[in-house]
């Protein structure tokens, strides 16, 4: 009897260890440092004269770049350097240079072949804990949230008073406090009543006049410090959630979103390719509001003028009633798409409860103009010197609100619509995108950016490398010295383990983190303990008298039940491990769990290959084993 694989299975091997080489192979081409750019907005182009300007920008500050070119898409450039020390200098030059309007990220540029990542094959991803990814720490402006809260129950108070027909005036100043003023007390106290009935969470009082000799009769109303508090809280909240659904839309792998004090959250994103992007979109504090078009008559407190965002459009401004309808809080999903003139649009689908307003609002305001309010936060850059004579940048956050829609309600709308009015298709789907992750509850500015080398230090990394080759070297040495020939064929096939262990990560978009480089020292052990259960069970056949062809068949016959019952139970385990745990031990469970799937190819076909070449074809008397 002589044992030897029929040729498609010795195809196979040599096919899948092919592929396992080839995309495993980018990880030997290191990334470079670089600064990526593209615009505030997806209709801002990246050409060669933003690039020149870029590369002029550099070599006046004597800083070393090379390949520095926008990309076929014009929405974004990359300019290499030639270290990362470099890397945020160079940030602030190229900011400075460009001027308002463009987003300015880290990245790390990838040097993979053309040939191979038409093929589809990329470096492996790395946590932050090795090296790559971006870090961001951003703060929520809870006092914008405040503010957007007392601007509602203004509009609120005065829809109230006068439904119950109270005269005064309500203002809502810069100090965060509702004043209201009446020419008779007891309209004054009408409207306390009404206020404290009707809006519990405000402290309303009465106020004294603020000029001697004014006969009026004041009322003011603020937040008190628990309600101030709880906002604050919501809208932190609020936020976390949002930006994860937006790193969620982005697909980034294994990232960590999580509060930080009273109102910051630190946002990491590992391996993530697409920084400008990433930051322009998590930024990004786009929402809608719904308002009817403001009568003509109607009093200037109660109506707002406002842009159109196009400036096509034949009438340059419009006014909107200050009071919502609803806001992007309400959009429960939103899709870009083309209308029947092959323009972009938004399909919008309401929750209930918004679907409900937009109802009952439309309904009895048939043939009126409904606006579509388009509000985005953004920032002029001031450069000032400071005491020590050196120049910083200082960023002025601000709200741009434009009208992008208003048209004529025909029908009642209900819980579907769609807004027209977007300049070009990729306006329409990040504003689609923007919508479906959620609308922040309030703006949100980066106070700190940085690429993420490795958290837990070099020498950790290095030690962490190390460990896997003093496991192989280890292993690779027991297995000579007790098995000699079966060994060398089991060493090589603990290469080609890793090799396609790297190879299936990367092809996947796995990210390898510190943990998970323990999983694969954790894998070498267990690769090589199936070939154990296998050697020794042919030297038991070879001692019982089995010929050496029947040892080896019996062998791995006999042994891989035994085989494949500790690697599923294992694989179970990993399987949890992933489905329950977070950040580290889920980078430790995927590596174990591939490395589970690559061991059992290579510790059992391969080495069966191995030795059917070498000991298959012929009638032998003895083993090296």
């Amino acid at each position: 009897m002589l044992n030897k694989y029929p040729l498609w299975k010795n195809l196979l091997i040599m096919a899948v260890l092919g592929i396992g080489l080839l995309y495993a192979s980018p990880n030997l081409y290191r990334p470079d440092p670089a600064v990526q750019v593209s615009g505030e907005s997806s209709g801002t182009a990246i050409g060669e004269r933003e690039m020149d300007k870029i590369s002029a920008a550099l070599t006046a500050k004597n800083i070393d770049h090379f390949g520095a070119k926008a990309d076929d898409t014009g929405k974004s450039g990359l300019v290499r350097l030639a270290n990362a020390d470099d890397q945020l200098r160079a940030q602030k030059l190229i900011q400075r240079a460009l001027g308002d309007g463009y987003v300015v990220a880290l990245n790390m540029a990838s040097n993979t072949p053309d040939w191979l990542s038409a093929l589809g094959a990329q470096a492996m991803k790395l946590g932050l804990d090795l090296s790559g990814g971006v870090h961001f720490l951003l703060e929520v402006d809870t006092d914008a949230a405040i503010a957007t809260r007392l601007e509602h129950y203004s509009t609120g108070i005065k829809k109230k008073l006068r439904e119950e027909r109270v005269r005064g005036f309500i203002s809502l100043n810069g100090d965060g406090v509702i004043r209201g003023k009446f020419r008779s007390e007891e309209n004054r106290d009408k409207a306390l009543a009404v206020i404290r009935r009707d809006f519990t969470e405000l402290t309303v009082q009465r106020a004294a006049a603020t000029k001697t000799g004014d006969d009026a009769f004041y009322l003011q109303a603020l937040l008190s410090d628990v309600k101030r508090k709880e906002i604050e809280d919501y809208a932190v909240g609020q936020n976390l959630t949002t930006l994860r659904n937006r790193v969620n839309e982005l697909g980034v792998s294994e990232p960590l979103v999580q509060r930080q004090g009273r109102n910051r959250i630190v946002v990491e994103l590992p391996g993530i390719q697409d920084t400008a992007e990433a930051k322009r979109i998590l930024g990004k504090t786009a929402n809608l509001e719904f308002r009817l078009e403001a009568r003509y008559d109607a009093e200037p407190s109660d109506r707002e003028q406002f842009e159109f965002r196009n400036p096509g459009r034949g009438e340059p401004s419009g006014w909107l009633e200050r009071e919502v309808v609803i806001t992007g809080e309400r959009v429960a999903n939103a899709q870009a798409s083309f209308d029947e003139n092959g323009m972009p649009q938004v399909n919008i689908t309401l929750d209930s409860e918004g679907g409900a307003l937009m109802h009952r609002v439309t309904r009895h305001n048939i043939n009126r103009r409904l606006g579509v309010l388009f509000i985005e936060r953004k920032s002029r850059t001031r450069y000032e010197v400071d005491e020590a004579g050196v120049e910083q940048a200082v960023r002025i956050p601000y709200d741009e609100k434009k009208i992008i829609s208003l048209a004529t309600i025909r029908d009642a709308l209900g819980v579907q619509f769609r807004i027209t009015g977007l300049d070009a298709p990729g306006e329409a789907t990040e504003l689609a995108l923007l919508l479906r992750a959620g609308a922040l509850a309030a703006p949100i500015d980066f106070v700190e950016e940085r690429t993420v080398g490795p958290s837990l230090g070099a020498e950790n990394i290095a030690k962490g490398l190390l460990s896997v080759q003093i496991g192989l070297a280890g292993v690779a040495l027991f297995m000579l010295v007790y098995y000699r020939v079966f060994g060398i064929i089991a060493v090589a096939a603990l290469a080609f383990n890793i090799v396609l262990l790297v190879g299936a990560m990367s092809l996947l978009g796995a990210t390898l983190t510190l943990p998970g480089i323990a999983g694969i020292v954790l894998t070498v052990g267990m690769a090589v303990d199936a070939n154990v259960l296998i050697f020794s069970r042919i030297r038991e056949e070879l001692a019982a008298g089995q010929s050496p062809q029947q040892a080896i068949t019996a062998g791995y016959g006999r042994a891989f039940v035994t085989i494949m019952d500790a690697n599923i139970t294992t694989l179970l385990v990993a399987v949890i491990l992933y489905a329950v745990g977070t950040g580290p031990v889920r980078g430790f469970a995927v590596t174990l769990s591939l490395g589970i799937v690559t061991s059992m190819f290579t510790a059992i076909m391969g080495t069966r290959a191995i030795v059917n070449l070498i000991y298959g074809g012929r009638r032998v008397s003895k083993l090296a084993i």
